[in-house]
Formats: C-alpha cells, sequence, structure tokens
C-alpha cells in the first residue's frame, strides 16, 4: 500500500482508494485542462472530482494499479497536499477580476507558487493572499499572508487553523509587491534556519517573541 504523498496520491477514508490532486497554481486553469481531469477521471472510473481548499481539483476515489498511468495520461505535477512543506498558495482574482481588489494578489501569488511550492521546511506552511481586506484567500488563518490595502500590502504571519486555530498577527504593512516578496524570503528564511522540527511559524513566534521575531525580519520598529 501506497503512503500518503508517495506517487503524489492521498489514501482515502476506506484504506483502500486513493485520491491524485494536480499542481493548480492559484487556482487558475486553463479548459482544456479542465477536459483532461474530466477524461482521465471517467476513463479510470473515478468516484469523483473534489475541488479542494487549496484550490486544487483532486481526481477521488481510485485504484492504485491506475495511479502511474493517470499521471501520464494527466502530465501534471502533483500538488504538495501532504508533507512538511509549502502547501499550498491561494489567492484570490484581486484586481485581475475583482471589482473590490485593491491589490495584484494573483500575480503575486503565482510568483510565490512558482517560488515556494513543495520547499521542504520544518513543518508545513500555508501563504494567502488577499487582494482587499475581505480576505478571501482566508488570510488570517495562514502561516504568513498578504492583504491588498490603498496604500498596499499589510503583511500577516503566524495564522493556522486545525484542532489548535491561531489568527495572524500583522507584522508591517504599506508595503509594495517588491518589498512584500522580499519580507516573505526572509520569514521563509528565518523559520527554516530556527524552527523546531514539526513547529509551524506561529508557534516559532510565540515561542520567539513577536517584538523579537519582527525585529529579525523588519529590524527594531522604535528605530
Amino acid at each position: 500500500m501506497l503512503q500518503d504523498g508517495e506517487k503524489g496520491v492521498i489514501i482515502q477514508r476506506d484504506k483502500k482508494n486513493y485520491a491524485v490532486a494536480p499542481h493548480i497554481p492559484c487556482g487558475v486553469v486553463q479548459p482544456q485542462t479542465l477536459r483532461k481531469l474530466a477524461d482521465v477521471a471517467e476513463k479510470y472510473h473515478a468516484q469523483a472530482l473534489k475541488i479542494t481548499s487549496a484550490a486544487r481539483i483532486a481526481i477521488v476515489g481510485i485504484d492504485e494499479n491506475d495511479i502511474d498511468a493517470i499521471w501520464n495520461a494527466l502530465g501534471m505535477s502533483p500538488g504538495f497536499a501532504v508533507g512538511l512543506c509549502v502547501r499550498s498558495v491561494k489567492a484570490c482574482p484581486g484586481t485581475t477580476f475583482c471589482k473590490r481588489g485593491m491589490q495584484d494578489s494573483l500575480t503575486i501569488g503565482l510568483k510565490l507558487d512558482e517560488k515556494y511550492h513543495g520547499i521542504e521546511l520544518p513543518a508545513k506552511l500555508k501563504i494567502g493572499v488577499s487582494g482587499c481586506p475581505n480576505q478571501c484567500a482566508e488570510t488570517c488563518i495562514k502561516d504568513v499572508g498578504l492583504v491588498g490595502m490603498k496604500n498596499g500590502w499589510k503583511l500577516f504571519v503566524g495564522g493556522n487553523g486545525g484542532g489548535r486555530p491561531r489568527l495572524s498577527q500583522e507584522l508591517t504593512r504599506d508595503l509594495t509587491d517588491e518589498q512584500a516578496l522580499e519580507l516573505i524570503e526572509r520569514i521563509i528564511e528565518f523559520y527554516k534556519s530556527n524552527a523546531k522540527p514539526h513547529q509551524r511559524l506561529g508557534a516559532m513566534i510565540e515561542k520567539t517573541g513577536f517584538e523579537e521575531f519582527k525585529a529579525a525580519i523588519i529590524g527594531d520598529s522604535t528605530d
């Protein structure tokens, strides 16, 4: 029996069937990809297609013997739905499509996805990019989050869902795209260097102290 994550699969509740979740950066998908997903699901008698909370489209309820053929037919890379890594970058439509958008969340989200999706870390890490304060990308419960405002980005850190949910804290605001990307790189590097195994970013910040963490990333705010 395959283990979760092996060959890009997720074991289902019955411990017999599997799901595959191809990577769909920021949930943006072309019509031809949707057709391919539907065709493959039908060909291999999948039980369902499920849009996941990470904006992927999982093919659910497939036989272990069909997994290699399914990946070959899809020609897509797996989404990192399990493992100690950057699991997902969730982004709302932002100024690209949404009338409420204040910042270009899709462009930033796709840049973050390209750079960080799947990189190994001490624990799982999720990123959210919301183009306005409505936070449709659920930024408040992401390890790292951006929220678009009229004057630029607010940067939030330390959120997570799960059995012990934690709201993220605002680290700084009024960031340009370039400043936001630079600070996120610093956060991830600091996290890689300082967190204990399986320690989420929020737990590490709590242990370190928020002001000390803030000073390490952007300097002492009293300067």
